[in-house]
């Protein structure tokens, strides 16, 4: 089959690799209908994670040609969905509603690479959701994003305790935040404001619930969203970049007693005790739990009620993937569909 590897920060290649096969019984075999480049994908691109001949990708949506003799809740011939991390979705952390910290945990990227044709899915009954029946080719973009940028954003508002009365501000205007405005949005937020300097992305933005547009950042957009607050912060903020300014920037948006949800991958951020403690506020993020919301997402997308799918503003065939990369990079594009 084919898939993109990368070689080195920078060095993506398409090329021939082994066809995936059972090798547990909990295991079942993709193959693709699509896939994509994530936001977390440049972190390896760009130097900041290691990449030595690396299988690249863990967003995926396709139908399941072969299962191991233990997998019961998906067959040959379904469609399915599953999270960018490996879950029994048995195990106690799982049944909290915390499977990206199962104890069988593995994460897709690099273990298994879904940029390809095909994928080995371990633990296939836990981390797979079949979708009600075969899609139609419009939905399967908007399907593929629940498997981890749409669960994520999703994840971020849920943490944040986006509601009903609430106002959520979401920092960083890339397919996460987008998503985490979508899902806001979708829990009721009454005012939604995304932080975002680029025309495209507040559009975008306000397709999906933004009531706002905050352009400022650092400690200038922190004024602004309190300019907005009445002198207060929001009261839900995402957190969706992963850098020390867009963390310190989601930190002082909060008003005290509000919720910070963390979803960007957060190298090398420092932030003081003193300035954590005097912000009073309550906190939780990391790799969201993606499988948790798995079946609502997948029945919202069906039913067509939401569009997660119009994130995708660039679609290039599986063999022009470095491309692909390159154009997120340079911020040609927000997010890159690769067809199959």
């Amino acid at each position: 089959m084919r898939g993109v590897v990368m070689y080195k920060a920078g060095d993506v290649r398409v090329e021939d690799r082994d066809d995936p096969k059972i090798i547990e019984p909990t295991d079942a075999v993709v193959r693709l209908t699509a896939t994509c480049i994530c936001g977390s994908d440049l972190w390896p691109y760009r130097g900041v994670e290691p990449a030595d001949h690396t299988a690249m990708g863990h967003e995926y949506a396709g139908v399941v040609e072969e299962v191991g003799s233990d997998v019961k809740n998906v067959k040959p011939g379904d469609f399915v969905v599953g999270s960018f991390v490996i879950s029994d979705n048995t195990c106690e952390i799982c049944r909290s509603g915390y499977q990206s910290g199962c104890v069988h945990r593995e994460f897709v990227a690099g273990a298994i690479g879904t940029q390809a044709e095909k994928a080995r899915i371990p633990h296939a009954d836990g981390t797979l959701v079949p979708t009600p029946g075969q899609p139609d080719e419009d939905l399967i973009p908007s399907l593929l994003a629940a498997s981890d940028v749409l669960g994520t954003g999703w994840y971020g508002a849920v943490a944040a305790e986006a509601g009903p009365g609430k106002t959520v501000a979401v920092v960083g205007d890339g397919a996460v935040g987008l998503m985490a405005v979508l899902a806001a949005k979708q829990l009721g937020a009454e005012r939604i404001i995304a932080m975002s300097r680029h025309p495209e992305r507040q559009e975008l933005a306000r397709y999906y619930g933004a009531t706002d547009i905050v352009e400022e950042r650092g400690d200038e957009g922190v004024a602004k969203i309190k300019e907005l607050t009445g002198g207060l912060g929001a009261h839900s903020v995402v957190e969706a970049v992963g850098t020390q300014e867009s963390t310190m920037q989601a930190i002082g948006a909060t008003r005290p007693g509000g919720h910070l949800g963390f979803v960007g991958v957060n190298y090398d951020v420092t932030i003081k005790g003193i300035d954590l403690f005097f912000a009073g506020i309550h906190v939780e993020g990391g790799p969201a739990p993606v499988r948790r919301f798995l079946p609502d997402l997948i029945q919202l997308v069906w039913d067509r009620k939401i569009d997660p799918g119009r994130v995708f503003d660039l679609t290039l065939p599986l063999d022009q993937a470095a491309e692909g990369y390159t154009a997120m990079d340079e911020r040609r594009a927000t997010k890159v569909l690769l067809t199959l």
